[in-house]
């Protein structure tokens, strides 16, 4: 095995390399919450909200794949394995069986804002560290939050 070595002293990959680990875990929880909602939701909004939850599952799979790329790009390995996600993410479960449009559009609102305190708090943490990681961080922040957005202006 070849030891990577990225640009980073070994504090700022360290900060760097737990605030992607855990930017990872909440969207891989994301994406199977979203999609769990998404096969379940039932109601007059079935349509709408159903397309969005796709939406939030392509922002969350694409930003994961991304930033776990990051990380090992600047040594640090990542952890996507079920165990770990299930232990170490942020994001609450979906309920299982049939679900109401109008309870599946507040609990993505709350998980996502949920999200996006979660990931301001890394990318205040990472701003020292490594401004290059800080910015993908913060350029997935800024696509949960419209994500955020769109589900906290349907609960309204």
């Amino acid at each position: 095995m070849v030891d990577i070595k990225g640009p980073l002293t070994p504090e700022g990959q360290e900060t760097i390399g737990k605030a992607l680990q855990a930017c990872v875990t909440d969207l891989i929880g994301l994406s199977l919450t979203a999609k769990q909602l998404h096969w379940h939701v039932q109601g007059p909004r079935f349509r709408d909200v159903h397309l969005q939850l796709d939406v939030v599952v392509d922002v969350a799979r694409e930003w994961t794949d991304t930033l776990a790329e990051r990380s090992v790009i600047v040594g640090e390995p990542v952890d996507g394995r079920p165990e770990t996600v299930a232990k170490d993410t942020g994001v609450e479960g979906a309920e299982t069986g049939w679900l109401k449009d109008a309870d599946v559009v507040h609990q993505m609102a709350e998980t996502l804002v949920g999200i996006g305190q979660r990931f301001q708090e890394r990318i205040d943490a990472t701003e020292s560290a490594d401004p290059v990681s800080q910015d993908q961080i913060i350029a997935a922040a800024e696509a949960l939050q419209e994500q955020s957005w769109w589900f906290q202006s349907m609960a309204a």
